[in-house]
C-alpha cells in the first residue's frame, strides 16, 4: 500500500502530534534509556541506548529465544537532518554468525560494508538503514520521515520509506497518562512497521502479541498498546479485503476449458468445466457441462486447474494470509500461536474481513524451562498436561503439538488425553527422547526432518532444546548411512505406526547452504519482485560455518533430501509444511521434493489430497469434485509436469471467492511476475 493515510491527531494529545525534535535526544545532554524485550509475559532480553547531545548514540541489545542468543552492540552518529553519517554494529546473530557492519563518510559520500554486502552513495542521497541494529533504528527513521517532504525518504542501499499513518494516543503507563505517538512506516517490508514514540520522539515501544520491546518499567502497558495496534491492523486488513475479494454473482461461478488435475489418479482431465455455487463445487464435467445463466465465467484457455494447496506448518501473523492466497494456498495448519490472536484471525478470515486461507489450529504444549516456547501452554505435571489438552480441545483445535521441553514422562499422558478427545498429536522430539521413542509413545506425526537424524546423531548428554538440534545435523548428517539397518529400522517403525512426517526442508535449505551475501534460496525466483529492503535482509546467510564447513553443511542438506525420498518410497505420509515465508515457501518446498526424486504429479497430490487425508478432511477437500469445497487454483503451465509452474498463479478461489494474485502481490509491495 503506497497510500498515505490521514493522521488522527486529537485535541487530547495535540502535544504528541507536534513536529518531532530536530536533535537525537532530549535537551540537557547525554542520557540512558533502557528497554525490556518480552515474549508473551516472560523477559527475553534487554536494550540500552545511550544518547549524547551531539548526534552520537550507543545501543546494546541482548535477546534470547529457546537457547539461541543474539547480541548487538551499535554506535551511530546522526547528521543535522537526522540521517546516519556513521554506524558500526558488532556481535552475533541468532545462528551464531558474526555481525560486523559499518557505515562511514568517505570522499564526500557514504560507504558501507558487512559480510554480505558492500556499497557507496553520494552524501544526502538517502537514509542508510542498518542491516543489523540494536532495536531503536526504526524510531530514528520515523523522526526523519516526520520532517521529510511528504513524509517520504529514499533509503540506502535501496528502496523508499514513507509514513502510512500517524496516530496520537494517551496511554496509561504506571498509573499515569502518557502522550504517545504511533507511526506506521511503510516500505521496509511487506507490511507497515508500527512503532510507538514518546514525547521526545524517542522509541517507547514496538509490540506484538507474542514479542515486544518497551521502555523498562512500562511493561504493564503492553496489552493496551497491542490492542491499539491490532485495531489498526484489523482496519487496514478489512480495507484490503473489501478491495481485493471478488465475490461471484448469485448465479455462481464457472471455470471452462481447464486442464483439471486429479490428485487421486495423478492425471489431467482436458477441457474440463467446473461449476461453483457459493462455497461448494456443484458440477465437474467436460465442455458440454451447462453453465448457469448469469454466472461469472473464467475461461482457463488450457491452463491447469488444481485443488487449493495446503501448507501444513505455519505460524500465522499479520498480512501472511494475503501471501498464502496469492500463492494458491487455500488451507493451512497453524502449529503454534497465541491462542486468542489466532482464533480471532481465523474468524476474520472466515468472515471475509481479513484475507486468508482456511485455518486448522494445533495447540502447542511445552514444558517449563529456560528454553520454553513463547507461545502455547506450559505443562510440567500430569494435571497441567490434561488441562492444556482439554483447553485446546474445548476451543476448536484439531491437533496437539508437543515441544522441546516437555518432560518425556508426560508424553504418553498428553497423547492419551489428546486421542481421547479426537485430536492428532505431533511435534518436535522432547529433550531426553528420540524419534523412535516418540513414535512408540503415540505420535501421529513428526515435525522437521532433522529429528529423524538426531535419532542417531544426538547422545545422552546432548540438549536438543538448544541450537544443537540443528547444528549437529548440519555437521554430521552427511556421515549417516541412509542405506544401513539403523535408518531402515526407524523407517520400518514409522510404517508400522502409520506415522507421518512434516519435513520442512525449506527451513534447512537456507540455514545449511547459504553464505552471507547469498539470497535465501526460497526468494531467488522472486528476486526482482521483492521490496528492496526485504531482498537485502534475505541475504544474511544461514548457520555460521567457520573453518570452511559450508561444503559439509551442504552435503548434510543433500542427506535430508535423500531421507525424505526414502520415506516416500516406503509410503510414509508426508505433510507438505514450510515453517517459513508465508505462501512463497510452499512452491520451494515442493520443488525440493522433486529434487529429492519424487515425481511432480505425486508431489502435487501430496500438497492437495494427501494433506486433506492426513487431516481427515478428504471427503470435503483436497480434490475437485461435486460437493467439495470451492478451493481451486488456476495455473499458467502444467505443475504436474513442471512443479515450478506453481508460482504462475493466475486466479485463486477460496471459499468460493475469486482472487487475482497480481492484485494481492501488488498490495504487498511486490512487482508483477
Amino acid at each position: 500500500m503506497s497510500r498515505v493515510l490521514v493522521g488522527t491527531c486529537t485535541a487530547l494529545a495535540v502535544a504528541a502530534c507536534a513536529p518531532a525534535p530536530a536533535g537525537p535526544g532530549a535537551p540537557g545532554g547525554p542520557r540512558v534509556v533502557r528497554y525490556t524485550t518480552t515474549m508473551q509475559d516472560r523477559r527475553a532480553g534487554e536494550l540500552e541506548v545511550r544518547i549524547a547531545g551531539d548526534g552520537a548514540r550507543e545501543a546494546h541489545s541482548r535477546f534470547s529465544v529457546r537457547g539461541a542468543v543474539e547480541l548487538v552492540d551499535a554506535t551511530l552518529v546522526l547528521d543535522a537532518a537526522g540521517a546516519p553519517r556513521s554506524f558500526r554494529a558488532t556481535g552475533r546473530d541468532h545462528f551464531g554468525e558474526a555481525i560486523d557492519e559499518r557505515l562511514a563518510e568517505a570522499g564526500g559520500g557514504l560507504s558501507w560494508q558487512s559480510p554480505g554486502e558492500r556499497g557507496r552513495a553520494a552524501a544526502g542521497s538517502g537514509w542508510y538503514l542498518p542491516l543489523h541494529d540494536a532495536g531503536d533504528t526504526a524510531a530514528l527513521l520515523a523522526r526523519a520521515l516526520l520532517r521529510a517532504p511528504r513524509h517520504r525518504l529514499a533509503l540506502l542501499p535501496a528502496g523508499e520509506a514513507w509514513i502510512d499513518d500517524d496516530t496520537a494516543r494517551e496511554i496509561a503507563v504506571a498509573g499515569a497518562p502518557r502522550r504517545l505517538r504511533r507511526i506506521a512506516i511503510a516500505g521496509l517490508g511487506f507490511e507497515p512497521v508500527l512503532i510507538w514514540l514518546d514525547e521526545d520522539g524517542e522509541l517507547f515501544a514496538q509490540v506484538a502479541a507474542w514479542q515486544s520491546t518497551i521502555r523498562a518499567g512500562a511493561e504493564p502497558a503492553i496489552p493496551a498498546l497491542v490492542a491499539d495496534d491490532q485495531a489498526w491492523i484489523a482496519a487496514r486488513a478489512a480495507r484490503l479485503a473489501g478491495q481485493l475479494a471478488h465475490r461471484p454473482p448469485a448465479a455462481g461461478l464457472a471455470i471452462i476449458h481447464a486442464r483439471l488435475f486429479d490428485p487421486e489418479r495423478r492425471t489431467a482431465v482436458p477441457d474440463a468445466t467446473v461449476v461453483i455455487d457459493g462455497d461448494r463445487i456443484t458440477a465437474v464435467g467436460d465442455a458440454t457441462t451447462p453453465v448457469p445463466p448469469g454466472a461469472r465465467v473464467i475461461d482457463a484457455r488450457g491452463r491447469s486447474l488444481i485443488p487449493g494447496l495446503w501448507d501444513m506448518h505455519v505460524h500465522l501473523h499479520e498480512g501472511e494470509g494475503v501471501f498464502d492466497l496469492a500463492s494458491g494456498v487455500t488451507s493451512v495448519r497453524d502449529l503454534g500461536n497465541d491462542l486468542d490472536e489466532l482464533a480471532a484471525r481465523g474468524a476474520r478470515y472466515d468472515a471475509g474481513s481479513e484475507l486468508g486461507p482456511r485455518v486448522l489450529r494445533a495447540g502447542l504444549i511445552d514444558g517449563p524451562s529456560q528454553y520454553t516456547a513463547g507461545i502455547g501452554l506450559v505443562a510440567g505435571t500430569p494435571e497441567q498436561a490434561a488441562a492444556a489438552v482439554a483447553r485446546f480441545a474445548d476451543t476448536g483445535h484439531v491437533q496437539i503439538k508437543i515441544y522441546n521441553s516437555v518432560p518425556p514422562p508426560l508424553v504418553p499422558a498428553i497423547v492419551a488425553a489428546a486421542h481421547a478427545r479426537g485430536l492428532r498429536v505431533s511435534g518436535h522430539v522432547p529433550n531426553g527422547m528420540n524419534a523412535a521413542q516418540a513414535v512408540e509413545a503415540g505420535y501421529d506425526e513428526l515435525q522437521h526432518v532433522n529429528f529423524l537424524f538426531l535419532r542417531f546423531l544426538a547422545g545422552p548428554g546432548d540438549d536438543t532444546r538448544t541450537q544443537l538440534r540443528v547444528s549437529r545435523v548440519a555437521e554430521r548428517a552427511a556421515d549417516l548411512d541412509l542405506a544401513g539397518p539403523d535408518v531402515r529400522g526407524l523407517l520400518d517403525l514409522l510404517v508400522a505406526h502409520r506415522t507421518a512426517i512434516d519435513p520442512t526442508l525449506t527451513v534447512f535449505h537456507n540455514m545449511f547452504t547459504a553464505d552471507p551475501g547469498e539470497l535465501d534460496p526460497v526468494l531467488v525466483p522472486y528476486d526482482k519482485r521483492l521490496p528492496a529492503q526485504v531482498a537485502r535482509g534475505a541475504r544474511r546467510g544461514g548457520l555460521a560455518a567457520p573453518g570452511g564447513q559450508r561444503a559439509r553443511f551442504r552435503a548434510s542438506y543433500a542427506a535430508l533430501l535423500r531421507m525424505v525420498k526414502l520415506a516416500w518410497d516406503r509410503h510414509i505420509p508426508i505433510a507438505t509444511g514450510t515453517d517459513y515465508f508465508a505462501g512463497l515457501s510452499l512452491p520451494h518446498e515442493l520443488e525440493l521434493y522433486v529434487q529429492a526424486g519424487i515425481p511432480p504429479a505425486d508431489v502435487l497430490a501430496l500438497a492437495t489430497l494427501g494433506n486433506a487425508r492426513i487431516m481427515g478432511q478428504d471427503r470435503v477437500a483436497g480434490s475437485i469434485a461435486p460437493g467439495k469445497r470451492a478451493d481451486l487454483v488456476l495455473i499458467d503451465g502444467d505443475p504436474a509436469r513442471d512443479i515450478t509452474a506453481l508460482r504462475n498463479t493466475d486466479a485463486v478461489v477460496c471459499r468460493g471467492v475469486v482472487y487475482d494474485p497480481a492484485e494481492l502481490f501488488a498490495a504487498l509491495g511486490m512487482q508483477p511476475r
